[in-house]
């Protein structure tokens, strides 16, 4: 396992959302998009599958992952891949739970704010209406990639 500084932790940990790459039953990547509910520096990713569409049955069948996020303000981004398992909701630790939805209130929280001052986004609130979580994916890193392009990293 990979561990993770704390500008990466960071960097992710300060993501609305994530992409995540699975291989699906023709071989071909699967993209979802995906919440973070914890990372660590000993190279640990707890993600929620709310939606259990493809992602779920593509890990069940290979575990090989990798989680990107950009920020295309900064021009710099990161993929983490590894290995990832399913914890089921008996075996969700309670301060994962909490960490969930400590995220998901932070989260409608900014979006009210935004809304109040007048700027445009959904006015349904999605993370509302969000399902009950059913399972985590638990990640361990194997390999970090610095998407930043090498040049931008020399100035």
């Amino acid at each position: 396992m990979k561990k993770l500084n704390d500008e990466i932790v960071n960097f992710f940990y300060n993501q609305g959302c994530v992409i995540v790459s699975t291989i699906d039953e023709n071989g071909y990547p699967s993209n979802a998009c995906k919440g973070i509910v914890e990372i660590d520096n000993n190279g640990h990713v707890y993600l929620l599958d709310l939606y259990q569409a493809k992602t779920r049955s593509n890990l069940e069948r290979d575990p090989h992952i990798s989680i990107t996020a950009i920020d295309e303000h900064k021009f710099v981004g990161y993929s983490l891949k590894g290995k990832a398992r399913i914890v089921t909701q008996g075996e969700i630790r309670a301060h994962l739970a909490k960490a969930w939805e400590e995220r998901i209130t932070s989260r409608l929280t900014s979006r009210l704010l935004r809304n109040i001052r007048g700027e445009k986004g959904h006015a349904r609130h999605p993370e509302a209406l969000l399902p009950e979580p059913q399972y985590l994916i638990s990640i361990d890193v194997d390999e970090i990639v610095d998407l930043t392009p090498h040049r931008l990293k020399e100035e």
